[in-house]
């Protein structure tokens, strides 16, 4: 039950981590790749700071031997964990949810990982894969299949947003004339 709990607080943050991002990068004036660099940036040091604490003060994990790693492991770690999940899978993600909806989006990626973990620990790891495990692997497909075939509820997700605000006059006058003209329609 511990780490179900703690999967559940692990979704609630991602959930409104997430939400923030997306609202940033809705203004259009920061990126999505900026948007990573930012967020590594400000978590490296409080990650540095966990291990510190419960590893090395508190003992609550062994201390990691990366020297008794076999070079295939390293490279599993380094390639799969690192580079595909740490650094590849967050650019397709961020450049996504720059691009559409936050409601399709992040259900979509972070449903269709775990499937995809749960059918590879059972091919390649030999984990056990019951009826109710595929049933379950099989719903989050058909409810990745629907989220993907909805149209996203807005298409100008691409196009700037104008904020009379914060933007100057000139460009302010720019972006209100499309939307005045595509109102009237």
């Amino acid at each position: 039950m511990k780490a179900i709990a703690l999967a559940v607080l692990a979704g609630l943050c991602w959930g409104v981590g997430e939400l923030c991002t997306k609202m940033v990068l809705h203004t259009h004036k920061v990126g999505p790749i900026s948007a990573i660099a930012m967020r590594s940036t400000i978590a490296l040091p409080l990650l540095w700071f966990a291990w510190w604490l419960l590893v090395d003060r508190l003992g609550l994990e062994p201390r990691a031997q990366w020297r008794a790693l076999s070079p295939a492991d390293v490279a599993r770690f380094v390639i799969g964990s690192g580079l595909v999940a740490g650094g590849i899978a967050m650019v397709f993600y961020y450049a996504a949810l720059n691009l559409d909806d936050i409601s399709r989006i992040k259900p979509i990626a972070f449903t269709l990982a775990p499937a995809v973990a749960a059918v590879l620990g059972w091919r390649l790891l030999g984990e056990p894969m019951s009826a109710r495990k595929a049933a379950s692997i099989a719903l989050i497909a058909v409810g990745v299949l629907l989220l993907a075939s909805e149209r996203p509820r807005h298409a100008a997700a691409a196009a700037p947003a104008v904020d009379p605000h914060t933007t100057p006059p000139a460009r302010a006058a720019e972006g209100a004339a499309p939307a005045k003209a595509a109102g009237a329609r």
